[in-house]
Order: structure tokens, then sequence, then C-alpha cells
């Protein structure tokens, strides 16, 4: 009688993710899934600003002046479709929020994006090669470091503004704003990774790579940098948070996005001129929507590198 084995399907990799001790530590932490929750809903609300906000704030064709200033619904004087009233242009606040969250948003995440490509390019190759070239790539992070970070983006975004014409600066500012806070936050990604590189660059497998000739760029790209991902990982969701709120700063000091499309640091300034004039809204609920982002997005970091870093298990 012959017997017959039964080969089991492969897991999926959502089921091995799910099985995995980082989807059970999260699981497990109220903390980070209400923050997971909050900071999703929120993301989704911006990104689909354009069907979900009651007006198109940039557009002033749907601007009135007539319903300026407008206190929220739940006051005696509000007014439909104002849920959170409306700012002295006649622009609704809410809707004004989405699409400011998402320009905040876009600009924080590819900030982080390119200050991580930065820094993580000069910390492979500080780490790899070390010597004249280590001290080099290291000491240009110390220079960086050794000025504030805010006079630095606004040294940049400055220079950038004077360079472009005019009629250039509005349609570039955002990729302006993107630039100058890579520049200032691209060291600590640089440190991380080039601390990694010289504890991998020291291992069997990468030696046994130089051995049978493979290019520095290849050992770099393909062995070294998978093995450094990890604190990079953890360091980015950080670092998003002070993206945003780099954004917000620049924004509010009126060398960050422009009053035709303003970020939620645009709203705040705007609307921090009206503050103790009786509409409290007009900056209140912009600076509700920052600090929620970057206090959900500050609780998700802090939880991954609990659960990434052995060490605090």
């Amino acid at each position: 009688m012959r017997s017959e084995t039964t080969t089991l399907p492969a897991p999926s990799a959502l089921s091995r993710f799910l099985a995995s001790d980082i989807a059970y530590s999260f699981r497990r932490s109220p903390l980070a899934v209400t923050a997971s929750i909050a900071l999703l809903l929120l993301v989704v609300s911006a990104i689909f600003s354009p069907l979900i906000a009651p007006q198109n704030p940039y557009d002033l064709k749907q601007l009135f002046i007539d319903k300026a200033e407008l206190p929220p619904i739940w006051s005696a004087d509000g007014e439909m479709p104002y849920l959170l009233g409306t700012d002295p242009q006649g622009r609704d606040v809410l809707s004004a929020i989405l699409y400011g969250a998402r320009i905040s948003l876009i600009i924080g995440v590819a900030s982080v994006g390119l200050s991580m490509l930065i820094g993580v390019s000069i910390g492979l190759l500080a780490g790899y090669f070390g010597g004249i070239i280590d001290n080099f790539l290291m000491r240009i992070g110390d220079t960086v470091l050794s000025i504030p970070t805010l006079l630095v983006a606004i040294l940049v975004s400055a220079l950038f503004r004077e360079a472009l014409p005019p009629a250039l600066r509005e349609p570039f500012a955002a990729i302006i704003l993107v630039v100058a806070i890579s520049l200032t936050s691209w060291v600590q990604y640089a440190r991380t990774v080039r601390a990694s590189t010289m504890v991998e660059r020291r291992k069997e497998y990468v030696l046994a790579a130089r051995i049978i000739g493979v290019r520095p760029s290849r050992i770099m790209r393909r062995h070294i940098l998978p093995n450094t991902l990890t604190p990079i990982l953890v360091a980015a969701t950080l670092n998003l948070g002070l993206a945003i709120l780099s954004e917000a700063t620049l924004s509010f000091l009126g060398v960050g996005m422009p009053i035709t499309q303003p970020s939620l640091g645009t709203l705040i300034r705007i609307g921090n001129q009206y503050l103790f004039s009786g509409s409290w809204w007009v900056v209140v609920f912009p600076a509700a929507e920052l600090g929620l982002i970057v206090l959900a997005v500050n609780l998700i970091g802090d939880w991954l590198r609990d659960v990434l870093n052995p060490k605090l298990r």
C-alpha cells in the first residue's frame, strides 16, 4: 500500500508578516495601534482632500468675502458647509487644513527620502573606504551640525529663491523646501550608515566578495546596504515628524509655501494674525492638525525603535 504525502502550500508574505514578532508587538501595543489609525485617517483625508473638502481653497471663484471669519458650525453664527469656520479671505478652514496637510506630508516625505539618499550614500562611502574620504565627508557633516538647523534651512531657501526668477519662485516653492530641509538632516543617516558599514566591511562575506573581484559599488549596494536598513528605517520614521515641523516653521517664518498654496505652517502664520481678534479657529485647528500628525508619527517611530532594538526588549 503506497503512502501519499501531501505538500502544504508555502505561507504567503502576508501570513509570515502577521506571524512575525513585529506584528505581534504591534497588536499588543494599544498606543501604536491608536497612533497608526489616527495617522492613517489623517493621511487618507489629506490625499483625498479634493473629494472630501467642501471647497477648493486654491480656487478664487469659490471664495466669498461675505462669508469671511465665520465661526465653527456649533457656534450661533456658524453656517454650513463651513464646519470649522472660515478665515478672513472667506476660505473654508477645514478645506484649507485638508489641502495644507497634503502639502506638508508630501514635503515631509520627499525631504526624508532625499536626505536618506544623501546620507546613506555618504555613510556608505565614508564607512567602506575610510581614511581621507571618511575624514573629509564626516568633517562636512560636523560643519553642517555646528550651524543651527533652522538657520541653514533659511539660508538655503533664501539662496534658491534669489537664484530663481520671480515668476518661478512660487511654482518651485515646494522643491526649494525639500532641498533646504534635506541639506540639514542628512548627517544622522550618514553617521548611522557609516557606523554599520565599518562593522560590516570586516565580516567574512565582504572579504570574500573583495577576493573574487566584486566591485566596491556592488558590495556596498548589494551586501552592506541591506544590513543597515533597520536603523535607517527607524531614523526615517522619527525624522519624518521633524521634517514636517521644519516645513511648518519655515512657512510660518515666511520663507516656505506661499499664500496661494498654503501648507499647515502657512495657515498657522496667517491665522496667528487674528488669534487675539476673536477668530481663534483660524489658527487653532491648523495647529491641532499639525500637532496630531507629528505626535502620531513620533509615537510610531518610538514603538518601531523599541521593537527593532533587541537591547530594549
